[in-house]
């Protein structure tokens, strides 16, 4: 079992940048996905981008070129770095960690981009 917890949401101007942290309850060195997901309202939950042990990353199209994903092993947490962002960026951005057969979830953080 892992429990995540997510920070680092809040409200900036579109253009403006966020980084959100997932912080684990365990290590992580042996969790072979972690991943970023958001949930706008009245749209379904979508991966953002995700990243495996070895340091592979996979993104939206959306996001590709504005966000970068990384995991700190040593520090048992997961970041998404959100740079030039959109209106269309708002949503609850909640964290995975994928632990087979079981998928974990942090409770959310909100960001809202918005001038």
């Amino acid at each position: 079992q892992v429990q995540l917890v997510e920070s680092g949401g809040g409200l900036v101007q579109p253009g403006g940048s966020l980084r959100l942290s997932c912080a684990a309850s365990r290590s992580i060195f042996s969790i072979y996905v972690m991943g970023w997901y958001r949930q706008a309202p009245g749209k379904q939950r979508e991966l953002v981008a995700d990243i495996r042990s070895g340091g592979r990353t996979n993104y939206a199209d959306s996001v590709k070129g504005r966000f970068t994903i990384s995991r700190d092993n040593a520090k048992n947490t997961m970041y998404l770095q959100m740079n030039s962002l959109k209106p269309e960026d708002t949503a609850v951005y909640y964290c995975n960690a994928q632990l087979f057969p079981v998928a974990y979830w942090g409770q959310g953080t909100q960001v809202t981009v918005s001038s």
